[in-house]
Protein backbone atom coordinates (compact mmCIF):
# COMPACT_ATOMS: atom_id res chain seq x y z
CA UNK A 1 0.00 0.00 0.00
CA UNK A 2 1.08 3.70 -0.72
CA UNK A 3 2.77 5.02 2.62
CA UNK A 4 4.51 8.56 3.63
CA UNK A 5 8.23 7.31 3.03
CA UNK A 6 10.04 8.69 0.20
CA UNK A 7 10.49 7.55 -3.33
CA UNK A 8 12.81 8.48 -6.14
CA UNK A 9 9.96 8.82 -8.50
CA UNK A 10 6.34 8.49 -8.49
CA UNK A 11 4.87 8.01 -12.33
CA UNK A 12 1.05 8.66 -12.74
CA UNK A 13 -0.04 7.09 -15.79
CA UNK A 14 1.23 3.40 -16.43
CA UNK A 15 -0.22 3.58 -20.48
CA UNK A 16 2.89 2.94 -22.92
CA UNK A 17 4.67 6.16 -21.44
CA UNK A 18 4.04 5.87 -18.07
CA UNK A 19 5.34 2.27 -18.06
CA UNK A 20 8.40 2.75 -20.42
CA UNK A 21 9.57 6.08 -18.36
CA UNK A 22 9.16 4.16 -15.57
CA UNK A 23 11.29 0.95 -17.05
CA UNK A 24 14.28 3.52 -18.31
CA UNK A 25 14.61 5.05 -14.72
CA UNK A 26 14.26 2.13 -13.16
CA UNK A 27 17.28 1.15 -15.04
CA UNK A 28 18.76 3.83 -13.94
CA UNK A 29 18.75 2.83 -10.39
CA UNK A 30 15.90 5.26 -9.74
CA UNK A 31 13.15 3.99 -7.14
CA UNK A 32 9.56 4.16 -8.87
CA UNK A 33 6.72 4.16 -7.75
CA UNK A 34 3.68 3.99 -10.84
CA UNK A 35 0.28 4.54 -10.33
CA UNK A 36 -3.23 4.26 -12.58
CA UNK A 37 -6.39 4.74 -11.94
CA UNK A 38 -7.18 1.87 -14.07
CA UNK A 39 -5.12 -0.81 -15.11
CA UNK A 40 -1.85 -0.92 -16.57
CA UNK A 41 -1.76 -0.26 -20.38
CA UNK A 42 -5.45 -0.33 -20.71
CA UNK A 43 -6.39 2.76 -22.59
CA UNK A 44 -4.92 4.32 -25.35
CA UNK A 45 -2.22 2.24 -25.33
CA UNK A 46 -4.05 -0.83 -25.65
CA UNK A 47 -6.71 0.99 -27.91
CA UNK A 48 -4.35 1.98 -30.46
CA UNK A 49 -3.37 0.16 -33.73
CA UNK A 50 0.98 -0.33 -32.79
CA UNK A 51 1.97 1.05 -36.54
CA UNK A 52 5.93 2.06 -35.75
CA UNK A 53 4.93 5.43 -38.06
CA UNK A 54 2.37 8.53 -38.05
CA UNK A 55 -0.20 7.65 -40.29
CA UNK A 56 1.44 10.97 -42.24
CA UNK A 57 4.64 11.71 -41.69
CA UNK A 58 5.31 13.95 -43.88
CA UNK A 59 2.32 16.55 -42.22
CA UNK A 60 4.17 16.78 -38.97
CA UNK A 61 6.78 19.38 -37.84
CA UNK A 62 10.08 18.38 -37.25
CA UNK A 63 9.84 17.92 -33.61
CA UNK A 64 7.68 14.79 -33.97
CA UNK A 65 10.03 13.44 -37.07
CA UNK A 66 12.86 13.56 -34.85
CA UNK A 67 11.30 11.37 -31.86
CA UNK A 68 9.45 9.09 -34.49
CA UNK A 69 12.88 8.34 -35.97
CA UNK A 70 14.64 8.06 -33.17
CA UNK A 71 12.12 5.50 -31.70
CA UNK A 72 11.73 3.88 -35.07
CA UNK A 73 15.30 2.44 -34.99
CA UNK A 74 15.18 1.33 -31.23
CA UNK A 75 11.64 -0.57 -31.44
CA UNK A 76 13.29 -3.84 -32.67
CA UNK A 77 15.62 -4.18 -29.64
CA UNK A 78 13.03 -2.59 -27.64
CA UNK A 79 11.26 -5.86 -28.44
CA UNK A 80 14.07 -8.21 -28.30
CA UNK A 81 14.32 -7.39 -25.03
CA UNK A 82 11.21 -7.49 -23.24
CA UNK A 83 10.65 -10.70 -25.00
CA UNK A 84 13.86 -12.01 -23.50
CA UNK A 85 13.55 -10.19 -20.05
CA UNK A 86 9.49 -11.61 -20.09
CA UNK A 87 8.92 -14.25 -22.56
CA UNK A 88 5.88 -11.79 -23.93
CA UNK A 89 6.65 -10.82 -27.43
CA UNK A 90 5.46 -7.32 -28.22
CA UNK A 91 5.69 -8.90 -31.89
CA UNK A 92 7.55 -6.39 -33.65
CA UNK A 93 6.44 -6.84 -36.88
CA UNK A 94 8.24 -5.50 -40.39
CA UNK A 95 5.19 -5.24 -43.13
CA UNK A 96 5.89 -2.11 -45.06
CA UNK A 97 3.37 0.43 -45.58
CA UNK A 98 1.42 1.50 -48.77
CA UNK A 99 -0.01 4.89 -49.37
CA UNK A 100 -3.29 5.06 -51.43
CA UNK A 101 -4.20 7.48 -53.70
CA UNK A 102 -2.77 10.53 -51.70
CA UNK A 103 -3.84 14.09 -52.72
CA UNK A 104 -0.53 15.16 -51.09
CA UNK A 105 1.95 12.31 -52.86
CA UNK A 106 4.32 15.29 -54.19
CA UNK A 107 4.67 16.86 -50.70
CA UNK A 108 5.42 12.82 -49.20
CA UNK A 109 7.92 12.59 -51.93
CA UNK A 110 9.71 15.88 -51.44
CA UNK A 111 9.68 14.74 -47.48
CA UNK A 112 10.95 11.48 -47.75
CA UNK A 113 14.10 12.90 -49.91
CA UNK A 114 14.96 15.43 -47.44
CA UNK A 115 14.51 13.29 -44.59
CA UNK A 116 16.45 10.25 -45.94
CA UNK A 117 13.40 8.07 -45.69
CA UNK A 118 12.91 5.02 -47.98
CA UNK A 119 9.66 6.14 -49.60
CA UNK A 120 8.75 5.85 -53.47
CA UNK A 121 6.42 5.64 -56.20
CA UNK A 122 5.02 2.31 -57.04
CA UNK A 123 3.08 1.16 -60.01
CA UNK A 124 -0.63 0.05 -58.72
CA UNK A 125 -0.73 -3.07 -60.89
CA UNK A 126 2.69 -3.91 -58.60
CA UNK A 127 0.74 -3.25 -56.16
CA UNK A 128 -1.82 -5.41 -56.31
CA UNK A 129 0.35 -8.25 -57.19
CA UNK A 130 2.05 -7.71 -53.52
CA UNK A 131 -1.11 -7.34 -51.68
CA UNK A 132 -3.85 -9.35 -53.34
CA UNK A 133 -6.34 -8.85 -51.20
CA UNK A 134 -6.50 -4.96 -52.21
CA UNK A 135 -9.45 -3.45 -53.81
CA UNK A 136 -9.87 -2.24 -57.06
CA UNK A 137 -10.48 1.06 -57.87
CA UNK A 138 -7.06 2.73 -56.66
CA UNK A 139 -5.30 4.81 -58.81
CA UNK A 140 -1.62 5.13 -57.46
CA UNK A 141 0.89 4.27 -54.57
CA UNK A 142 3.53 5.11 -52.61
CA UNK A 143 5.29 2.53 -50.10
CA UNK A 144 7.77 2.55 -47.69
CA UNK A 145 9.64 -0.64 -46.89
CA UNK A 146 10.66 -0.82 -43.38
CA UNK A 147 7.49 0.38 -41.40
CA UNK A 148 6.79 -2.06 -38.60
CA UNK A 149 3.64 -2.38 -36.20
CA UNK A 150 3.92 -3.51 -32.98
CA UNK A 151 1.20 -5.41 -31.02
CA UNK A 152 0.53 -2.55 -28.83
CA UNK A 153 -1.38 -4.92 -25.64
CA UNK A 154 1.44 -7.37 -25.66
CA UNK A 155 3.90 -4.35 -25.33
CA UNK A 156 2.38 -2.87 -22.16
CA UNK A 157 2.21 -6.39 -20.98
CA UNK A 158 5.44 -7.01 -21.80
CA UNK A 159 6.47 -3.91 -20.13
CA UNK A 160 4.34 -4.60 -16.87
CA UNK A 161 6.42 -7.96 -16.50
CA UNK A 162 9.52 -6.12 -16.66
CA UNK A 163 8.76 -3.92 -14.46
CA UNK A 164 7.38 -6.24 -11.86
CA UNK A 165 10.58 -8.52 -12.29
CA UNK A 166 12.53 -5.03 -11.00
CA UNK A 167 12.89 -4.70 -6.82
CA UNK A 168 12.82 -1.23 -7.18
CA UNK A 169 9.21 -0.61 -8.89
CA UNK A 170 6.27 -0.64 -6.64
CA UNK A 171 3.43 -0.60 -9.39
CA UNK A 172 -0.42 0.34 -7.92
CA UNK A 173 -2.84 -0.17 -10.14
CA UNK A 174 -6.81 1.30 -9.80
CA UNK A 175 -4.98 3.70 -7.46
CA UNK A 176 -6.26 7.60 -8.82
CA UNK A 177 -4.08 10.66 -7.57
CA UNK A 178 -6.67 12.79 -6.51
CA UNK A 179 -3.64 15.93 -6.57
CA UNK A 180 -0.42 16.78 -5.77
CA UNK A 181 1.60 17.58 -2.12
CA UNK A 182 3.38 20.96 -2.29
CA UNK A 183 6.25 22.11 -0.23
CA UNK A 184 6.43 25.78 -1.43
CA UNK A 185 6.91 25.76 -4.41
CA UNK A 186 8.07 22.32 -4.81
CA UNK A 187 5.98 19.45 -5.83
CA UNK A 188 7.07 16.63 -3.10
CA UNK A 189 4.50 13.86 -3.48
CA UNK A 190 0.73 13.29 -4.40
CA UNK A 191 -2.82 12.06 -2.54
CA UNK A 192 -3.99 9.29 -3.49
CA UNK A 193 -7.40 6.93 -3.12
CA UNK A 194 -5.15 4.81 -1.09
CA UNK A 195 -3.17 8.11 1.05
CA UNK A 196 0.12 10.02 0.50
CA UNK A 197 3.08 9.12 -1.31
CA UNK A 198 6.27 11.28 -1.38
CA UNK A 199 8.90 11.43 -3.84
CA UNK A 200 11.71 13.66 -5.23
CA UNK A 201 10.05 13.81 -8.66
CA UNK A 202 6.86 13.49 -9.84
CA UNK A 203 6.43 12.47 -13.37
CA UNK A 204 2.58 13.09 -15.25
CA UNK A 205 1.91 11.03 -17.99
CA UNK A 206 -1.78 10.01 -18.01
CA UNK A 207 -2.60 10.72 -21.52
CA UNK A 208 -5.72 12.32 -21.74
CA UNK A 209 -6.05 12.67 -17.78
CA UNK A 210 -3.26 14.97 -17.76
CA UNK A 211 -4.99 18.03 -17.99
CA UNK A 212 -7.13 17.60 -15.12
CA UNK A 213 -4.51 17.01 -12.93
CA UNK A 214 -2.74 20.02 -14.13
CA UNK A 215 -5.44 21.85 -13.19
CA UNK A 216 -5.30 21.40 -9.59
CA UNK A 217 -1.83 23.87 -9.60
CA UNK A 218 -3.94 26.33 -11.86
CA UNK A 219 -1.37 25.46 -15.13
CA UNK A 220 -4.02 24.65 -18.07
CA UNK A 221 -2.41 21.84 -20.40
CA UNK A 222 -3.94 22.01 -23.63
CA UNK A 223 -4.43 18.22 -24.10
CA UNK A 224 -8.00 16.78 -24.59
CA UNK A 225 -9.32 13.13 -25.08
CA UNK A 226 -10.30 12.60 -28.79
CA UNK A 227 -12.06 8.89 -29.24
CA UNK A 228 -11.17 6.57 -31.52
CA UNK A 229 -12.53 3.63 -32.80
CA UNK A 230 -11.65 0.28 -34.03
CA UNK A 231 -12.89 -2.81 -35.48
CA UNK A 232 -10.95 -6.34 -35.70
CA UNK A 233 -11.06 -9.36 -37.75
CA UNK A 234 -9.75 -12.92 -37.72
CA UNK A 235 -8.07 -13.83 -41.15
CA UNK A 236 -5.80 -16.37 -42.43
CA UNK A 237 -2.31 -15.95 -41.01
CA UNK A 238 -0.75 -14.87 -44.46
CA UNK A 239 -4.10 -12.81 -45.78
CA UNK A 240 -2.81 -9.55 -45.82
CA UNK A 241 1.35 -9.08 -46.48
CA UNK A 242 1.48 -5.45 -45.93
CA UNK A 243 -0.01 -2.53 -44.15
CA UNK A 244 -2.54 -0.39 -46.31
CA UNK A 245 -3.73 3.06 -45.95
CA UNK A 246 -6.27 5.31 -47.96
CA UNK A 247 -8.56 8.01 -47.31
CA UNK A 248 -7.78 8.32 -43.42
CA UNK A 249 -8.40 4.83 -42.64
CA UNK A 250 -6.15 1.47 -42.31
CA UNK A 251 -5.44 -1.96 -42.13
CA UNK A 252 -2.93 -3.74 -39.80
CA UNK A 253 -2.12 -7.13 -40.19
CA UNK A 254 -0.74 -8.97 -37.17
CA UNK A 255 1.22 -12.01 -37.36
CA UNK A 256 -1.81 -14.56 -36.71
CA UNK A 257 -3.79 -13.12 -39.10
CA UNK A 258 -6.02 -10.80 -37.07
CA UNK A 259 -6.71 -7.82 -39.29
CA UNK A 260 -7.26 -4.30 -37.15
CA UNK A 261 -9.22 -1.47 -39.51
CA UNK A 262 -9.31 2.28 -38.09
CA UNK A 263 -9.93 4.48 -36.65
CA UNK A 264 -12.17 7.21 -35.89
CA UNK A 265 -11.42 10.59 -35.23
CA UNK A 266 -14.30 12.14 -32.25
CA UNK A 267 -14.46 14.69 -29.92
CA UNK A 268 -16.68 13.40 -27.71
CA UNK A 269 -15.17 14.27 -24.22
CA UNK A 270 -14.21 11.32 -22.09
CA UNK A 271 -17.19 8.91 -23.43
CA UNK A 272 -15.52 5.56 -24.84
CA UNK A 273 -18.61 4.05 -25.65
CA UNK A 274 -18.20 2.34 -28.94
CA UNK A 275 -21.05 3.09 -31.57
CA UNK A 276 -23.52 1.73 -34.29
CA UNK A 277 -22.38 4.39 -36.52
CA UNK A 278 -18.53 4.16 -36.02
CA UNK A 279 -19.16 0.11 -36.58
CA UNK A 280 -20.71 0.86 -39.98
CA UNK A 281 -18.60 3.17 -41.16
CA UNK A 282 -15.18 1.54 -40.38
CA UNK A 283 -16.75 -1.88 -42.16
CA UNK A 284 -17.24 0.53 -45.51
CA UNK A 285 -14.06 1.03 -45.04
CA UNK A 286 -12.64 -1.79 -44.46
CA UNK A 287 -14.37 -3.82 -47.50
CA UNK A 288 -13.42 -0.88 -50.19
CA UNK A 289 -9.42 -1.41 -49.06
CA UNK A 290 -10.10 -5.16 -48.76
CA UNK A 291 -13.00 -6.33 -49.99
CA UNK A 292 -12.87 -10.10 -49.03
CA UNK A 293 -13.68 -9.19 -45.51
CA UNK A 294 -16.81 -8.53 -46.38
CA UNK A 295 -16.18 -12.72 -45.63
CA UNK A 296 -14.46 -12.60 -42.45
CA UNK A 297 -16.27 -11.83 -39.07
CA UNK A 298 -15.86 -8.52 -36.90
CA UNK A 299 -14.37 -10.33 -33.73
CA UNK A 300 -13.74 -6.86 -31.95
CA UNK A 301 -14.47 -3.36 -31.87
CA UNK A 302 -13.61 -0.66 -29.35
CA UNK A 303 -13.05 2.71 -28.71
CA UNK A 304 -10.20 4.77 -27.04
CA UNK A 305 -9.05 8.73 -25.80
CA UNK A 306 -6.03 9.82 -27.45
CA UNK A 307 -4.35 12.39 -25.79
CA UNK A 308 -4.78 15.47 -28.61
CA UNK A 309 -2.37 18.07 -28.17
CA UNK A 310 -1.70 21.52 -30.53
CA UNK A 311 0.55 19.92 -33.83
CA UNK A 312 0.85 16.35 -31.80
CA UNK A 313 3.79 17.93 -30.20
CA UNK A 314 4.13 15.97 -27.00
CA UNK A 315 5.26 17.58 -23.37
CA UNK A 316 8.36 16.72 -21.91
CA UNK A 317 10.45 18.22 -19.88
CA UNK A 318 9.60 20.04 -16.72
CA UNK A 319 6.76 21.83 -15.73
CA UNK A 320 8.07 26.03 -14.72
CA UNK A 321 6.76 27.49 -11.25
CA UNK A 322 6.43 23.93 -9.95
CA UNK A 323 9.81 22.27 -9.16
CA UNK A 324 9.88 18.29 -8.71
CA UNK A 325 7.10 18.02 -11.39
CA UNK A 326 7.53 16.69 -14.88
CA UNK A 327 5.30 16.15 -17.99
CA UNK A 328 5.81 13.23 -20.61
CA UNK A 329 2.11 13.32 -21.91
CA UNK A 330 0.40 14.62 -25.26
CA UNK A 331 1.37 12.81 -27.85
CA UNK A 332 -1.92 12.42 -29.50
CA UNK A 333 -2.05 9.91 -32.23
CA UNK A 334 1.08 8.96 -32.08
CA UNK A 335 1.73 7.89 -28.49
CA UNK A 336 3.71 4.32 -29.24
CA UNK A 337 5.53 5.15 -32.08
CA UNK A 338 6.98 8.42 -30.41
CA UNK A 339 7.04 6.30 -27.01
CA UNK A 340 10.91 5.21 -26.80
CA UNK A 341 12.51 8.62 -27.46
CA UNK A 342 9.90 10.46 -25.49
CA UNK A 343 10.89 8.51 -22.52
CA UNK A 344 14.62 8.57 -23.19
CA UNK A 345 14.48 12.19 -23.60
CA UNK A 346 12.69 12.47 -20.29
CA UNK A 347 15.40 10.51 -18.58
CA UNK A 348 17.98 12.53 -19.86
CA UNK A 349 16.49 15.42 -18.49
CA UNK A 350 15.68 14.03 -15.28
CA UNK A 351 19.27 12.57 -14.30
CA UNK A 352 21.22 15.49 -16.40
CA UNK A 353 22.64 13.72 -19.26
CA UNK A 354 23.31 14.49 -22.34
CA UNK A 355 19.79 14.21 -24.49
CA UNK A 356 19.24 12.34 -27.10
CA UNK A 357 17.65 15.16 -29.51
CA UNK A 358 17.00 18.95 -28.73
CA UNK A 359 14.47 19.12 -25.69
CA UNK A 360 13.27 23.01 -27.04
CA UNK A 361 10.24 22.00 -28.72
CA UNK A 362 9.24 19.88 -25.90
CA UNK A 363 9.64 22.13 -23.21
CA UNK A 364 6.49 22.93 -21.00
CA UNK A 365 7.67 26.62 -20.60
CA UNK A 366 5.65 28.76 -22.22
CA UNK A 367 2.99 26.26 -23.98
CA UNK A 368 1.04 26.21 -20.67
CA UNK A 369 -1.87 28.53 -19.59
Amino acid sequence: MPNTSRENAIVIGAGVIGLLTAFHLAAAGIRIVLLDRSSAGRESSWAGGGIVSPLYPWRYSSAVTALAHWSQDFYPQLGQQLLAETGVDPEVFVTGLYWLDLEDEAEALAWAKAQQRPLATVDIAKVHAAVPPLGPGFRHAIHMAGVANVRNPRLTRALREALLHMPNVTLHELCEVQSFIRDGARVVGVNTVEGEILADHVVLAAGAWSGDLLASLGLALPVEPVKGQMILFKCAEDFLPAMVLAKGRYAIPRRDGHILVGSTLEHAGFDKTPTNEALESLKASAFELLPELANSEVVGHWAGLRPSSPEGIPFIGPVPGADGLWLNCGHYRNGLVLAPASCRLLMDLMLGREPIIDPQPYAPEGRLG
